[in-house]
């Protein structure tokens, strides 16, 4: 099992949701109203005056077989709009309840 940590411009949240539903992840825990900034060229994220938009972020644990296609599918929406920002960071599961 692997553990994916999926961190977002909140414009992505619907289409996130429905690639998770298309690859059959059911299980996944979801924050809204996530503050943040991209550690190259992102702008920051922070739902200030400023700077108005946020990130959501979602950590979700997955069989080790599905992470490669999660992860496509999400590079390929990251691609289409990259300035919103995007990322996937994968963990292995030791154990869970």
């Amino acid at each position: 099992m692997k553990s994916v940590f999926i961190p977002y411009n909140q414009a992505y949240k619907e289409r996130i949701l429905d690639i998770l539903e298309r690859m059959n992840i059911r299980g996944f825990t979801l924050w809204d109203n996530v503050q943040g900034k991209g550690s190259h060229t992102g702008e920051p994220h922070y739902g200030s005056h400023a700077w108005p938009t946020l990130n959501a972020a979602i950590l979700t644990v997955v069989p080790d077989e599905k992470v490669d296609g999660l992860l496509l599918k999400l590079r390929e929406l990251d691609k289409e709009t990259e300035m919103l920002g995007l990322h996937a960071f994968v963990w292995n599961v030791e154990q869970m309840v």
